[in-house]
């Protein structure tokens, strides 16, 4: 049996730095040979969007602290985006916003924004109610759906 070019030491230090840096394959060549170590890649499959690689335990606590996009959406005083575009709060750059936290409004009453196609559309409200919580700053892009403000 021929002896291997590479000693076990050699193949362990390559799975180290695998691990280390997070590559999937670490491949060298020398005088006594060439070396090749793959790491199997773990496939996740799930009705939401995950990562490919099995992701560190550090992210989901972090995503279940913080409520998200997700959780202000099925708020059912969730103002939805009717379309893509950027939100703008007030009428000009340093022109007083709209509404503020904690303001009553009415229905009908512009709540802020969205440009769309060099064209700003008003976003009204559907109701009287108050602010609660806005969502979006200022000159942020929006998503068809997104959540902009809380009106309770």
């Amino acid at each position: 049996m021929a002896s291997l070019p590479f000693t076990d030491e050699a193949v362990r230090t390559l799975a180290a730095i695998l691990n280390e840096t997070g590559l999937t394959e670490i491949e060298i060549e020398g005088k006594e040979g060439r070396i090749r170590v793959v790491r199997a890649q773990t496939v996740v499959t799930a009705s939401v969007a995950a990562p490919a690689v099995a992701a560190a335990p550090v992210a989901a606590p972090v995503a279940a602290a913080v409520p998200g996009p997700e959780d202000d959406a099925q708020h059912p005083g969730a103002i939805p985006s009717p379309m893509v575009g950027i939100a703008y709060l007030a009428p000009e750059p340093g022109a007083a916003p709209f509404v503020t936290l904690g303001q009553t409004v009415t229905a009908g009453q512009t709540l802020m924004l969205i440009e769309a196609m060099k064209t700003f559309n008003q976003i009204k409200a559907p109701r009287a109610g108050t602010i609660t919580r806005i969502l979006v700053v200022a000159g942020s892009p929006v998503e068809f759906g997104q959540p902009l403000l809380i009106l309770e």
